[in-house]
């Protein structure tokens, strides 16, 4: 359950207002004007919550839930408990999800007043932005209505971020280009330097990096991610991408729309994914590949080479996810058979 000390609810829902926030039909013979007062896991659920079964392994907890209503896939229909009212989802985290911002909308907590801030005389913003206490914005920069701006946060000349994005506090955003609706965590370092020298007689000459980092609209980047911007092409990441904490984005890397990459992976020097593309944790893709549209690659996998449309991959250097899982049960018999 929610702490009261930091997240706030906005009100008590019927089940039919629930059913309209989550796009579904009620079972017939309900009450549907019954209240839900608040969201709770399965296994802490009471009669006047509402919970979601997303994965098997919480088959036993939704057996045994006392939960008001549940959103879950038809498939199990015939093991809810009976005083559970069914709500019936083809993608129940999805519904779920929409209910937790229904009860819970995301609020941003302004720190300091605007005196407490630099902010540049040439900066263009309405009275809708909220920039709390130590953010420093400079020259021509434009944010776009309804945005946050948080503590300690560096915006750096000539960047422009969109309508009702959200940026952290101990940002730094810089040579970028933001879209609307994004949201950017705390500590994330955007527009910085690429990792480009020109070696000669062992020396490392640095390349200046004249690019930019685009970040398209609906975009959320994990705290402590970094991304570079490019050495003369942008950085860019696609419509709706998902970055979770601690990505390393490196210079000219185009990311398309809709991909996840899931937290300490890190993306080498102008490799190209495509769109819905799945990167698990602490994935390392070399330099100057492309990876091809609804791509998943394991988590701890080597990337070295291209990869094909709709592949599944893993293991270092990747290969097809059927191949590494041949290599595995080979590499096991043949120490069992030297260990005897």
């Amino acid at each position: 359950m929610a702490d009261p000390k930091f997240f706030q609810k906005s009100k008590e829902f019927t089940l039919e207002q629930i059913s309209k926030i989550a796009k579904i039909r009620l079972p017939k013979n309900i009450d549907s004007k019954k209240i839900i007062d608040d969201i709770a896991p399965l296994n802490t659920a009471d009669n006047n919550k509402i919970s979601f079964l997303d994965n098997k392994n919480y088959i036993n907890q939704f057996k045994a839930s006392k939960a008001g209503a549940c959103f879950f896939k038809k498939d199990f229909l015939d093991i809810a408990p009976k005083k559970m009212i069914p709500l019936v989802s083809d993608n129940p985290y999805h519904s779920f999800a929409l209910i937790a911002n229904a009860f819970y909308p995301l609020k941003n907590e302004v720190l300091g007043k605007n005196s407490n801030n630099y902010i540049d005389s040439t900066v263009k913003y309405d009275n809708s932005v909220k920039i709390s206490f130590g953010a420093v914005i400079s020259k021509n920069v434009t944010i776009g209505s309804n945005s946050f701006i948080g503590a300690n946060t560096v915006i750096m000349q000539g960047v422009t971020i969109g309508k009702n994005t959200i940026i952290g506090s101990n940002c730094t955003i810089a040579y970028s280009i933001i879209g609307s609706n994004v949201k950017i965590h705390n500590g994330v370092k955007i527009g910085q330097d690429g990792f480009g020298f020109a070696q000669n007689n062992n020396l490392h000459l640095k390349v200046p990096q004249l690019g930019r980092v685009l970040i398209e609209d609906d975009v959320e980047i994990g705290s402590n991610s970094t991304i570079d911007r490019g050495t003369s092409n942008d950085t860019k990441i696609g419509h709706g991408s998902k970055l979770d904490n601690l990505v390393q984005i490196a210079h000219n890397v185009i990311l398309g729309k809709n991909c996840i990459l899931v937290a300490q992976c890190g993306i080498a020097g102008s490799t190209i994914l495509g769109n819905n593309v799945i990167v698990g944790g602490q994935v390392g893709i070399a330099g100057h590949l492309n990876i091809g549209n609804n791509v998943k690659i394991a988590g701890k996998s080597g990337v070295m080479k291209d990869i094909k449309d709709n592949s599944i991959v893993a293991g270092i250097p990747s290969v097809h996810v059927t191949d590494w899982h041949r290599q595995t049960i080979i590499l096991k018999k043949l120490i069992k058979k030297k260990n005897g």
